[in-house]
Parts: structure tokens; C-alpha cells; sequence
């Protein structure tokens, strides 16, 4: 049995304080649904302290916000998105259009359909958050997204240049400066000054999250999403600095984010955490970092490389680093996981910022069913069916009338009996009652 050389101290939220959540954000939907841009105007005002004329930057805006930033920060943005854009491209070539025949003259196929428009909402709060706009924009337009509208929160009563330049060359197609349960409410509902979208992608705090899940139904949702977490997988080949420093390089996203490390050595786990409690202290980010690694940090130390494995799989955690001998057993040995991040050389901040894979990603466990933000969240996988011989579509009336009788859907068995008798001559008691006549059926 696997042991804990530090344990989690906290639980999760209380019961109590997600129905607050819940409740608080049921109110400014229903707030948002009733009075449109009127509400969304004042829990702007009330929230963050915006509340400018019109939300939605003009283009002229736009491009004085990207030219007044400094030049590398710019092309730091391009480089990111160039990234995301080449791997997301590579995402979608792989989805095929199909189109088979299944028996003489029936043909069934499948089309990879994009959502007409989508909401990007990227977080701002205590920190410009660009790296949200790459996964969000640029994976919809690589998915073939015609409008994309994409919101984000004033930080601390200004402009999130940078935030707005990564909107921008992204391809949105609208940029709100417009944050919270409003934001989210305005896309999904829509409202006298944001037409409403189809699907709404990105990150954000409880309230966001909770939004999302009340309107999903109403609008599609790229997935339900909690605390950021980091799994880190290692055996005694790992470095336990690295270790360490990737740990916290998740915990400071918040206080309630879980940064856990699964291994075979105890020395590798006593060592990473005493570098942790010497990291933590100079850390500028200790304000989220120290009550996160406190509260929800974990060692757990297994007896063999088969529980390391199965203890990894069973937190389905949503970023996996893997600092092991042979990191790519992780392919093979594990099924449950947001992200791999394989070898040292890789960390989940290249995922978070510069890689180009997508960083929106199941959390809480959700990794047992779903995988991440992807150009196929943007995409409607439709069928399409089409019986041409007269032969076969007599043949499959037959089978219908049998099998829909079965279930007692008698209008279904007579969708069927009408074909065979029209194409193959069967007669029906049904249909001579219908047309008043025994007549044989014409040709």
C-alpha cells in the first residue's frame, strides 16, 4: 500500500459554499436573461468597477492597444500562436469526412461541421491571462469558426493590453472588455449588444465555471472545470529541484490547486519536500502557492513501479509530468490524464504558455471521461444517410416494419412497409384501407 509522506490538509469546498456559488450566479443569469445589456452593465459596474460607454472595442482601439506594446512582447504572442495554430491545424486534417457504401446503392456518411460561432472567455483578475486567448480564438478559427467573440475582464480598472493584442491576432472577431457570470451570461443568452453563440470555451474562477455549467443545454460548453492541478510522476532517476520547481509552478495559480507527486522513492519525496518549504518563502506567487501546496500539496510514496502507475491513474489528474527512466511507459501504462508532459525536459508550464498543445483541460476528475480543449469541440460530427437502389430500400422496409413492431411504433413500421411496397411490391393491409383499393402497386 502506497504512504503518505504529506498529506493533503484541506478538504474541498464545503457543500454550503458551492450552493452560495450556485445561487448567486442562478440570480445574474436570470438577472442578464430578463434585462440584457442593462444587467450586464451593472454587475460590470458592481464587480469590477467598468462601466464604459460600449463594451466591445472598436478596431481603432485595438490597434492602438497592439501598437503600444513593446515589440517582443508581440512577437512573443505570434510565436505562441503560430504554435497553437500549426498544432491545431495538424488536429484537424486528421478528422475525415466519410462516405461509405453499406450495401448496394445505400450510402451512410459523416461530416466534421464547424459551430457557426463560439465565445472565447479569457480570465483576467490578478493577472493578464493571454495564454487563454491562443487556446480558446485560435483553436475555433483553426476548427473553422466563422464569428468568434471573445471576452475578458478589465484588471484592476484598465485595459489588459497584452490580453487584448493575443484576442486580436488570435482572429477574434469581437473583443468585449467584460468579465464574470455577465460575460458568460451575455454570450450564451445573448443580448441587445452581444449576439448569442453556440458554444463557450475557456478558463475561470468558480463563478465562470458555474456559469457555464447552469447554461450548458442552452449553449455548448468546451468542459466543466475546477482548480488547476499537476500530478508528478518520478521515479529515483528524478531531479528533485526540478520536481519542486514544476510543483509550484502550478500551486500558484491558486489556493486551492493540487500539486501531487506519485513515486517509487522515498528519498526522491523527502528531498522535494524540503527544497518546496525552502522555495516557497522567496516565491512572489507565495500568497497562492504556500496555502495550496499547505492545504492540497501531496507526497505519496508506493511500493513498486505497478501502484505508482495505478495510484497516478486513479487521481486522473490534469496535467501528468513524467520523470522517470522511460517516461513514454506512461503512453502505455496510463489512460486517465488531462495532458502528458514526458521527460524533464518538457514541464507543464511549455503546456500552459508556448508549446502549442491546448491548456484548457479536464480537472477534478473528469479525465476518467473526457480529454481537453481541441479543435474537435468546435466540430459537429453529422451523419448523412441516402438510399439510392429500390432493391435495397424494399429490403431494409422489411427489417424496419419487423423490428419497429417489435417496439410497438407502429408509425415507424409503416415508414418502412411503404417502401417495400412501393419498391418491392409487398402488400400491407394498411395501405389498401388507405388508397380504397387492392390494385397491384404500379410500377
Amino acid at each position: 500500500m502506497p504512504h503518505e509522506l504529506k498529506p493533503a490538509a484541506a478538504t474541498d469546498r464545503t457543500d454550503r459554499t458551492a450552493e452560495d456559488v450556485a445561487e448567486r450566479v442562478r440570480a445574474i443569469i436570470a438577472d442578464v436573461r430578463a434585462r440584457g445589456d442593462a444587467a450586464v452593465r451593472e454587475y460590470s459596474a458592481r464587480f469590477d468597477g467598468w462601466e464604459p460607454e460600449r463594451f466591445r472595442l472598436s478596431p481603432e482601439r485595438v490597434e492602438e492597444l497592439v501598437a503600444g506594446l513593446p515589440a517582443q512582447v508581440v512577437e512573443d504572442i505570434r510565436f505562441v500562436q503560430d504554435q497553437v495554430r500549426s498544432f491545431a491545424g495538424v488536429q484537424r486534417e486528421s478528422l475525415r469526412d466519410v462516405e461509405v457504401e453499406t450495401l448496394p446503392g445505400v450510402v451512410l456518411g459523416h461530416r466534421h461541421v464547424p459551430v457557426a460561432a463560439a465565445g472565447a472567455y479569457v480570465p483576467g483578475g490578478r493577472y493578464p491571462l493571454t495564454a487563454s486567448a491562443h487556446m480558446t480564438i485560435v483553436t475555433a478559427k483553426a476548427a473553422g469558426v466563422d464569428r468568434v467573440v471573445a471576452c475578458t475582464p478589465p484588471i484592476r480598472g484598465e485595459v489588459p493590453a497584452a490580453t487584448v493584442a493575443a484576442m486580436h491576432l488570435a482572429g477574434a472577431d469581437e473583443i468585449h472588455l467584460l468579465g464574470g457570470v455577465q460575460a458568460v451570461a451575455a454570450m450564451a443568452l445573448g443580448t441587445e449588444s452581444v449576439a448569442a453563440v453556440d458554444l463557450i470555451a475557456g478558463p475561470g474562477n468558480a463563478y465562470v465555471a458555474e456559469a457555464k455549467r447552469q447554461l450548458f443545454g442552452e449553449v455548448g460548453i468546451d468542459l466543466f472545470a475546477g482548480p488547476t492541478e499537476i500530478l508528478v510522476v518520478a521515479d529515483d532517476t528524478a531531479d528533485p529541484l526540478t520536481t519542486a520547481v514544476d510543483l509550484l509552478s502550478q500551486a500558484e495559480h491558486g489556493p486551492d490547486s493540487p500539486a501531487v507527486l506519485v513515486t517509487t522513492s522515498e528519498s526522491l519525496g523527502r528531498e522535494v519536500l524540503a527544497l518546496v518549504e525552502r522555495l516557497l518563502p522567496g516565491m512572489p506567487t507565495n500568497d497562492m502557492a504556500g496555502p495550496a501546496w499547505r492545504d492540497h500539496g501531496r507526497i505519496v510514496v508506493c511500493a513498486d513501479e505497478d501502484e505508482m502507475w495505478r495510484v497516478a491513474d486513479d487521481l486522473a489528474s490534469e496535467h501528468v509530468q513524467v520523470f522517470t527512466a522511460e517516461p513514454r511507459r506512461a503512453l502505455e501504462r496510463m489512460r486517465n490524464y488531462g495532458a502528458l508532459f514526458l521527460g524533464e525536459g518538457t514541464c507543464v508550464s511549455y503546456g500552459d504558455k508556448v508549446i502549442g498543445t491546448n491548456h484548457v483541460l479536464p480537472t477534478l476528475g473528469a479525465a476518467r471521461y473526457t480529454g481537453g480543449l481541441w479543435v474537435g469541440k468546435y466540430l459537429k460530427t453529422v451523419t448523412y444517410q441516402e438510399v439510392r437502389d429500390p432493391v435495397s430500400s424494399a429490403s431494409l422496409g422489411r427489417v424496419c416494419g419487423r423490428a419497429s413492431r417489435v417496439e410497438l411504433f407502429e408509425g415507424h413500421a409503416r415508414s418502412g412497409d411503404l417502401r417495400a411496397w412501393r419498391h418491392g411490391g409487398d402488400r400491407f393491409d394498411w395501405i389498401d384501407e388507405v388508397t380504397g383499393t387492392r390494385q397491384e402497386q404500379p410500377a
